[in-house]
């Protein structure tokens, strides 16, 4: 190889160590506001396992839905899309790393319709004319190029789309953590409903049972009629609220179905039978408040955000130097195949381009690549604050639900007592109507403030698991899933 050569093919590779731009250096948790311990107790400092942390609950149902719902939902169908979008676009990024190669071949028929004809001279220098008969015509060719980035823009934009790409990951697995904790809580609720129409349509058997025998009191002249009204009223108050809570059960029904991709009466034969409102693990551990950088799959996935962004700064930078590039061709022509090698042709072309006035366009894009980085930083720390925010205040739901459970409960065993003294007193008529209404709305008030309590801390135990980045594996990079392949019908 000629030393011209030589130097020719290796300017390019020396030249590519120039990357213009900043190098992305992820920030320190200091550096986002994150604090080394909560500000709330937490009751568990050593962080666990939450990748299925609906299996904690014990409730198979749950887990058969949340499963279900994370293959099936359409959300998550959108998500994987979006990812599977974000991985082409890395290949295509790639493949500008390497020289673009086509190739082509073609042929001739030349025919003489009327007239001409061809003479050609032999080596004794006799000219020879013939008849206008036709002539074939091969061609094949062989042509490459290549964009060399002097200046770091290939491999900026491929750094800036890889960071892409792992960022629909991480959306992808906060998709799946918005379905999770958004199927749970709703499976929470229609328990809680089955519980308060159960305590419902239990007081109103028991004041159907006063109503009549307020009736036998009146018609023994014991006690005015006032009783009889009374008795009637407060049984048409209890009978309103069972279609209120009919329709915020069928509501949360409806949403378990559309959920798991299913109409939204898809699952009402399975979840008819009345279970309790499942209990979760008495203590979760939460770890310490830097570990929601790595949990946390939005979070993660604005830190890959803003990488992105940063890699875009060199790519706009970039433009402002020169660009190279290099293309070459070779190529034969002949009259047979059998001659095709005979004589064979190659060019060799290097160009360089450089922007000399464009009005400040370049530049401006420049600093509009350095504002977008600088709005992804803010977003990336906002996302961190916003974590910390949904921690603390799941924590401190979680605390003061148990609290309210606790009371309530002591409430529930206080005025079950009570309305079982006043039945008895009102039955002897020691007691008037008022007191035993007074009384049975008490039990019925505890009954359902024991199922909210409950209910409560169910829910705000969903929303720890999935404040704390639960529902996923913390330690990978979710990749696109592979293509189903095609059927007869979709192809």
């Amino acid at each position: 190889m000629k030393p011209r050569t030589r130097v020719l093919l290796l300017a390019p590779a020396i030249l590519a160590g120039c990357t213009v731009g900043p190098d992305y250096r992820p920030a320190a948790s200091s550096e986002l506001g994150v604090p080394d311990q909560w500000s709330v107790p937490a009751a568990n400092a050593q962080a666990q396992d939450l990748t299925r942390w609906w299996r904690s609950f014990d409730d198979p149902l749950l887990a058969e839905l949340v499963e279900q719902a994370v293959v099936a939902n359409t959300d998550v169908a959108q998500a994987i899309a979006r990812l599977r979008q974000a991985r082409e676009s890395l290949v295509q990024s790639r493949a500008a790393l390497l020289p673009n190669v086509s190739g082509s071949t073609g042929y001739q028929r030349n025919e003489n319709l009327r007239g001409g004809g061809r003479s050609f001279t032999l080596p004794d220098g006799t000219v020879v004319d013939t008849g206008g008969g036709g002539s074939n015509s091969y061609t094949v060719g062989l042509s490459a190029s290549y964009q060399v980035g002097l200046f770091g823009e290939v491999r900026r934009t491929v750094e800036a789309t890889r960071a892409t790409y792992e960022g629909a990951g991480f959306s992808y697995a906060a998709t799946l953590l918005t379905v999770e904790s958004e199927l749970a809580r709703n499976y929470m609720l229609a328990r809680a409903y089955q519980a308060q129409l159960a305590n419902a349509r239990a007081s109103l058997a028991l004041q159907d049972d006063n109503l009549e025998i307020a009736g036998f009191r009146v018609q023994a002249g014991l006690v005015s009629s006032l009783d009889a009204e009374q008795a009637r009223s407060q049984r048409a108050q209890t009978a309103a609220t069972i279609p209120s809570i009919e329709q915020q059960y069928n509501a949360a029904i409806s949403r378990l179905g559309v959920l798991t991709a299913q109409a939204p009466g898809a699952l009402k034969t399975r979840l008819a039978a009345v279970r309790p409102i499942p209990r979760g693990p008495a203590a979760i551990g939460v770890g310490i408040p830097a570990d929601i950088l790595r949990r946390r799959p939005d979070v993660r996935a604005a830190e890959r955000n803003l990488a992105a962004a940063t890699a875009r700064i060199g790519v706009a930078q970039a433009a402002l130097y020169p660009a190279l590039a290099i293309s070459g061709n070779i190529n034969t022509a002949a009259t047979s195949l059998g001659s095709l090698g005979d004589a064979i042709t190659g060019s060799l072309f290097a160009g360089l381009t450089q922007a000399i006035f464009n009005g400040g366009r370049l530049r401006a894009q420049v600093r509009n690549a350095r504002a977008v980085a600088e709005q992804n930083y803010a977003a990336y720390q906002g996302t961190v604050l916003l974590a910390l925010e949904d921690v603390e205040n799941a924590i401190v739901a979680l605390n003061t639900a148990r609290e309210r459970e606790r009371q309530f409960a002591i409430q529930l065993d206080a005025a079950r007592n009570s309305a079982i003294l006043a039945r008895s007193q009102y039955r002897t008529g020691l007691t008037d109507f008022t007191t035993l209404s007074q009384q049975e709305a008490a039990l019925l008030s505890a009954q359902n403030g024991l199922v909210q309590a409950r209910s409560d801390a169910a829910t705000a135990q969903v929303s720890l698991f999935a404040a704390l980045g639960g529902g996923w594996d913390a330690d990978t990079i979710p990749q696109a899933p592979p293509l189903a392949a095609p059927t007869p019908d979709n192809r």
